[in-house]
């Protein structure tokens, strides 16, 4: 085994922090994408490889957990070893670090591919870069193995008219712009989490059954998101989104979210995020209120998964 190498370096900006005061949760995502085009150089994958052979890694599969909220300001760095080393793919470790406190604050783990860019046909890993692998093989931290999320093999894919069908909450639904895209037009991994992000106001909003009237001493926060990434929608595309309560434990719940391509109702992606209720004035986690308790409880579909 040897040791994790760095692969970025920033700090949060104001405009990547969300209502809670934090940075957002698709910004993580960004950063680990950003590392990953690192992780790819290292390896011979880089911008000149993918310019001359039309081909690059891309995210397939995607675990998060996010151990310590991160302020404006908070510089950071990234670092990042492989896990497991496959003919059509790699298993990659990722850790987001406080370069103040040495804290980490998220840890992420990828199925990752390599893909036509255009087509995003699977390709074969070349030797070289197997090899390469190999060399940054490290042993996977306890605290960057998932915890309060059980990883399985994906569901087979829904349709709309099944999310439809339990009564899934719509929480998104919009057009892709171009500036949420690749040089290619497809949908960054940034705007898939955003996208989820950008609904949760929405989805609080239908299932909360709290005074809105009143300033909120308890809101929420995610600890843990898995996402299976299912097609790649490009500019212009129509998406909605659908989400639902999967259970409720004594101090987490976890919520599923499935986004569908309007016009044909393929499934894009589905996620689990597992969230706590959390005190706005101490900022720490709390047990669930018992009047929000009997709330989420009313909201559980049974049948959701990732």
């Amino acid at each position: 085994m040897t040791e994790m190498i760095e692969v970025a370096r920033s700090s949060v900006q104001t405009w990547e922090s969300d209502q809670m005061g934090h940075m957002n949760v698709q910004f993580y995502v960004d950063k680990a994408g950003q590392g990953l085009a690192a992780l790819a150089l290292r390896l011979g994958l880089g911008p000149r490889h993918a310019r001359a052979e039309g081909v690059r890694l891309f995210v397939r599969d995607h675990h998060v957990r996010f151990l310590r909220e991160q302020r404006p300001g908070a510089p950071f760095f990234i670092r990042a070893g492989i896990l497991e080393v496959r003919d059509f793919g790699l298993r990659v470790y990722e850790e987001m670090v406080n370069t103040v406190s040495g804290e980490v604050a998220a840890t992420f783990i990828a199925e990752v591919e390599l893909l036509d860019e255009e087509s995003r046909e699977m390709k074969p890993l070349p030797a070289k870069a197997k090899a390469a692998a190999r060399a940054l093989v490290v042993e996977l931290p306890l605290h960057g193995s998932p915890r309060g999320l059980d990883i399985y093999d994906p569901r087979p894919a829904p349709k709309l008219a099944d999310a439809d069908g339990m009564g899934m909450v719509r929480t998104w639904q919009g057009e892709i712009d171009a500036a949420q895209c690749d040089g290619q037009g497809f949908l960054t991994i940034r705007h898939f989490m955003g996208i989820v992000s950008d609904g949760i106001p929405n989805l609080l909003a239908q299932t909360s059954g709290a005074d809105r009237s009143r300033t909120p001493t308890v809101g929420g926060a995610a600890l843990e998101y898995r996402f299976v990434y299912r097609r790649h929608p490009r500019a212009g595309d129509v998406l909605t989104l659908r989400s639902g309560l999967k259970n409720v434990g004594p101090k987490i719940y976890t919520w599923c979210h499935w986004l569908f391509d309007l016009e044909t109702g393929a499934a894009i992606a589905t996620a689990e995020a597992v969230a706590i209720a959390l005190d706005l004035t101490t900022r720490k986690a709390i047990a669930i209120p018992d009047e929000m308790r009997t709330n989420l409880e009313s909201l559980v579909i049974e049948g959701l998964g990732v």
